[in-house]
């Protein structure tokens, strides 16, 4: 086999397995920021629901305190 045969087979082999890493370690990256985003849109999503719970519960408590207040008004009536 002749020099430049064999320097030029050793390359190939090299600059795959130098790809192969690359590839692998942009996918991992990736991979991560992905996570990441989605971690950061289920957080989101969560502040967003504890505060419609909360204006839920304040309405709630609002419409609680108008029906006894019609209930006195009504038993006053009878």
């Amino acid at each position: 086999m002749s020099e430049p045969v064999y320097i030029t087979t050793i390359a190939i082999l090299f600059g795959t397995v130098f790809l192969i890493f690359l590839i692998r370690s942009q996918t991992t990256i990736k991979k991560a920021e992905l996570q990441a985003e989605s971690a950061d849109a289920y957080r989101a999503l969560a502040e967003r629901a504890v505060a419609a719970q909360e204006q839920t519960a304040a309405a709630l408590a609002d419409l609680k305190t108008r029906i006894i207040a019609i209930e006195k008004v009504l038993k006053e009536v009878e």
